[in-house]
């Protein structure tokens, strides 16, 4: 018996580098376009967990007999979120509430296989060391941090920022490897 198509709803690069750290590639890549604005009084790790399970339903109905791979990151400081900062004033903005604080980092992964969907959510601590201007702006002007929550990516220049990380490393890239692993195996998945 063949094994169902793996679909991945996401068109990150990060997510696809980091299944291949685990011997897994997607059969498809389909992102699954959503909106992905916080409901009100939303906490972020139910956002988190919202937005993945939403993108893996949404391809599901358009992939019924595959095994769709979901996920999204939320980062907040304390029930602040802190989504894709919209141009460079937002990411310096985000930045300097980083700066030499604590904040965390929630990853909602979802799979979608047999019509029904399970998810996890991994949250990670990530403690940022105090930034100068200086290094604010120039990471600002690097332009790592566009399309990333919170304004930074950490598998670039930013995880120079990184004092400590409680939690999942891959998870505050984009995908927890753990639980990924996991949820395939329990929809019946194999890599």
């Amino acid at each position: 018996m063949s094994r169902p198509e793996l679909v991945l709803a996401s068109a990150s690069p990060r997510r696809i580098e980091l299944l291949a750290l685990i011997g897994i590639t997607p059969d498809r890549i389909d992102p699954a376009d959503i909106d992905e604005t916080p409901l009100r009084d939303e906490t972020p790790p139910r956002l988190a967990a919202r937005l993945a399970r939403s993108k893996a339903e949404v391809v599901a109905a358009r992939s019924p007999d595959a095994v769709v791979l979901a996920a999204d990151t939320v980062v907040a400081v304390g029930r602040r979120l802190l989504e894709k900062a919209a141009d460079e004033a937002e990411a310096t903005k985000f930045l300097t509430l980083l700066s030499g604080r604590n904040h965390r980092v929630f990853t909602g992964v979802a799979v979608a296989a047999n019509g029904r969907i399970t998810h996890r959510v991994v949250e990670t601590r990530v403690t940022f060391k105090t930034l100068s201007t200086a290094e604010i702006a120039a990471y600002v002007a690097s332009g790592d941090w566009r399309g990333k929550a919170g304004a930074y990516g950490i598998q670039g220049p930013a995880g120079a920022f990184v004092i400590r990380i409680v939690g999942s490393h891959p998870a505050v890239m984009g995908l927890p490897l753990y639980e990924t692993a996991n949820l395939l195996n329990g929809a019946g998945w194999r890599a």
